[in-house]
């Protein structure tokens, strides 16, 4: 096997099913059916997978086209041991609301923190390095 430099090492994994995670922290889920010298993507099947815990449930979203600026991870998935996860998949509507309980909890908690460094006269941290502390 050649070893190409860059998305062109892509191409043998064209039609292959894949995770793609983007750097906003959302995982999608399908088949490889494009890709150029910009990293750029384009999923067919697609499913958005969200997981809170050891949960997670998918939605459709069919044809899904990716700027490769935004992507932070891919990979193959292993159709093997795709079914051996840990992680049980659950209800839409179970997921959504899973999912914004945990958005509200990590809220409150930033809030804690900053009113912490407020009360103790600290320099407030940048909101990305917030879960740091």
């Amino acid at each position: 096997m050649n070893y190409m430099p860059g998305t062109s090492s892509l191409i043998e994994d064209m039609d292959k099913k894949h995770l793609v995670l983007l750097r906003d922290g959302r995982t999608l889920v399908g088949y490889l059916r494009s890709v150029d010298q910009f990293g750029n993507l384009v999923l067919d099947q697609t499913l958005e997978r969200i997981h809170v815990g050891q949960k997670y449930s998918n939605i459709t979203r069919g044809i899904f086209v990716v700027r490769g600026e935004n992507v932070a991870l891919l990979g193959e998935i292993d159709l093997d041991k795709e079914s051996s996860s840990i992680l049980r998949q659950v209800r839409i509507e179970e997921i959504l609301e899973a999912q914004r309980v945990e958005q509200e909890a990590r809220s409150r908690l930033d809030k804690l923190k900053i009113q912490f460094f407020r009360d103790h006269g600290l320099p407030l941290p940048h909101p990305d390095t917030l879960e740091e502390y």
